[in-house]
């Protein structure tokens, strides 16, 4: 008989790792496992019940009270294997059976890589979505993230003002002040640029999104702020795609997006961005530098026709392989073959 998974969260709010917990959700349920998310309410709750999901809601007004009382529905209810995304399920239920320990974020501070030293005790695997992950979490096993199954997109026809996307939080740890910047390079250089923004600043701090807004706004670029939209109204308009990060990224989920999508990118080199793109990718960045991101970007522009089909069927075929909803569920019924009791 098929195990009973929890997938616990690490907020109710619905981010990059509340997301892959929902997709992690829908593998196991296609694999026959009747899995509940264990939530404390709020936007994760209403998208896994509008799936079909089955939800527990652990009632709790702030963090403190959710470590409690899933700590304790933990010790007395909890039947099966308990999946923990994130730092805060795994640090509440520490010491406890049968944890799988997913974290999707590296420690941000002293104090979480202390308490992560206890939430992984004991776990049955600790496990992060990259080989440069496991730097910031030494021990922990490789699970790659996936995406939706995703279409290859019509490309734009060729037009004499470029179109340069990027998708993400308005933010400077994204980058997107220096993807200004580097737009703007281009302008000065006599490129007809126009710089396409798919996303919004919810969450992000008044500091880190200010600069960004007074770069867009000094740049001599055209610039189209689209707001929260859907991937493909950027990606499906756009000659490149450009996700120029400077904080270290865990993954690089829209990289992986954007792959499957048949869209050529640019990436910085921060964190696991160019382990996402793979070793062959043509067009990545430094980190920061506003004019070797303008030097990558103009290369992915001028490529020949041959040269960008050549560069997105490889990174289709890659995504395929490794961040397609197919290669997700081999995945996890890997792991659940290994972890069976």
């Amino acid at each position: 008989m098929a195990e009973h998974i929890h997938l616990v969260a690490n907020n109710p709010d619905l981010g990059g790792g509340e997301r892959m917990l929902l997709r992690h959700a829908e593998a196991l349920t296609e694999l026959g496992h009747h899995v509940q998310v264990v939530t404390a309410g709020g936007e994760l709750a209403e998208v896994a019940a509008a799936a079909g999901i089955d939800v527990l809601p652990i009632r709790a007004t702030d963090r403190p009270r959710y470590i409690r009382a899933l700590r304790n529905w933990d010790r007395r209810e909890r039947d099966g294997l308990l999946w923990c995304h994130g730092l805060v399920p795994a640090l509440a239920t520490a010491g406890h059976r049968r944890r799988i320990v997913h974290l999707h974020q590296q420690p941000q501070s002293r104090g979480q890589a202390a308490a992560l030293v206890v939430a992984r005790r004991p776990a049955l695997r600790v496990l992060v979505p990259s080989q440069a992950m496991t730097h910031d979490v030494m021990g922990a096993r490789v699970h790659l993230n996936w995406t939706e199954d995703l279409p290859l997109l019509p490309r734009p026809p060729r037009r004499p003002r470029l179109r340069v996307g990027f998708l993400g939080r308005l933010t400077t740890d994204k980058g997107l002040d220096v993807l200004a910047r580097a737009v703007g390079t281009l302008v000065g250089a006599g490129h007809d640029v126009e710089l396409v923004v798919g996303g919004d600043d919810r969450h992000v701090p008044a500091d880190r999104r200010d600069a960004v807004l007074r770069a867009l706004d000094e740049t001599p670029a055209e610039v189209s702020l689209l707001g929260q939209v859907e991937r493909a109204e950027v990606l499906a308009r756009v000659d490149v795609a450009v996700f120029p990060s400077i904080s270290a990224e865990p993954f690089g989920l829209v990289a992986a997006e954007a792959m499957a999508s048949g869209v050529p990118f640019v990436v910085s080199d921060a964190g696991a961005l160019p382990e996402v793109a793979g070793p062959d990718h043509p067009w990545i960045a430094r980190t920061g530098d506003a004019d070797d991101l303008a030097r990558v970007i103009a290369l992915a522009l001028s490529a020949s026709d041959d040269d960008v089909r050549a560069v997105t069927e490889r990174a289709r075929a890659r995504w395929e392989a490794d961040y397609s909803p197919h290669a997700g569920r081999l995945r996890v019924r890997r792991l659940l073959e290994e972890l069976a009791p």
